[in-house]
């Protein structure tokens, strides 16, 4: 029922845009002076339209309609990759809210000082997944650092996964529960006095893999444990495509340490200003719009690339 209404809505796009057209056709043979302003009100919101649904069509990936699962690693840099990561973080989530999806932080582990050490957020939206998937690799920040007393310019890195959301009911996902260790602790951030006097925080570890996925900002332990379940269903979706396909397919790349020589785009804010990703040869001159959430001539140019 899910597919029938995705693709019912789709295939209405579609034909609203048609009829739309069909209409300013009519209107423009009519050759009234007078229609000329909002016949040119009328292309122009036609042309961008058909803009955003010729863009869905470059994502027609298996998984690209559906959540993403990403996460943010701090990498080389210390206090200050730690605070990159946490500038990552609030960028994909004002880009998310540009685009009205929905975002839920499922894990996090906060800086010593400032930033983050990891964080994993879901993001729920039409093609959620499909456009992220553009994200996924090493991010470059360079900068005067507020954390060096000389204010010396500093390089950091930090390391963006993209996974789709793995569907309990996907075929490619059996989990047996034999497998599953699960240990149980007191949440060590913050949170409120229940999180600190209860034992809500899940660590769960998949035997066969070793793969180990915990969760500590709900509350309750047994969201922990749903989220926790969710991280872990999307990284074994991850290992079975991976399996199936002998080019690491499409879904998360090849792994490439967050260190010098590996980033996938730069964001320079000192001593000019520009994002430039490395692969598409894309770039823009105003960083601060891109740090808050102007990412869509990337992801465009990324797709298009890879189409």
């Amino acid at each position: 029922m899910k597919k029938i209404s995705d693709l019912r809505d789709e295939v209405t796009l579609w034909r609203t845009l048609e009829k739309k057209i069909a209409d300013t056709l009519e209107l423009a043979q009519m050759e009234d002076p007078t229609l000329q302003d909002e016949l040119v009100s009328e292309s122009s919101s036609i042309q961008t339209e058909l803009h955003k649904l010729e863009l869905s069509t470059l994502l027609g990936g298996k998984y690209d309609r559906g959540n993403a699962l990403l996460t943010i690693n701090a990498g080389e840099g210390g206090t200050d990759a730690q605070d990159w990561a946490g500038m990552l973080e609030r960028m994909y989530l004002r880009w998310a809210e540009n685009r009205h999806f929905s975002t839920e932080i499922l894990d996090s582990t906060e800086g010593e000082e400032a930033g983050i050490k990891t964080v994993s957020i879901a993001v729920n939206g039409p093609y959620a997944y499909g456009y992220l998937r553009a994200e996924k690799g090493v991010h470059r920040l360079v900068r005067l650092s507020p954390f060096d007393s000389a204010h010396r310019r500093h390089t950091s890195f930090a390391q963006v996964e993209v996974l789709p959301e793995a569907a309990a009911e996907d075929p490619m996902v059996v989990i047996n529960p034999e497998d599953l260790k699960i240990d149980i602790y007191k949440s060590s951030g913050a949170g409120g006095q229940n999180v600190q006097k209860n034992s809500t925080a899940i660590r769960i570890t998949h035997l066969p893999t070793g793969l180990v996925v915990s969760c500590q900002n709900e509350r309750s332990q047994l969201q922990n444990r749903e989220n926790a379940m969710r991280v872990l269903r999307s990284r074994l979706l991850d290992i079975a495509q991976q399996a199936a396909d002998k080019n690491l397919a499409d879904l998360r790349g090849v792994y490439l340490k967050a260190e010098w020589g590996s980033q996938i785009r730069s964001y320079v804010l000192h001593p000019y200003q520009m994002v430039k990703d490395h692969r598409t040869e894309f770039e823009v001159g105003n960083s601060q719009s891109v740090l808050d959430g102007d990412l869509d001539g990337f992801i465009e140019a990324y797709l298009r690339q890879a189409k």
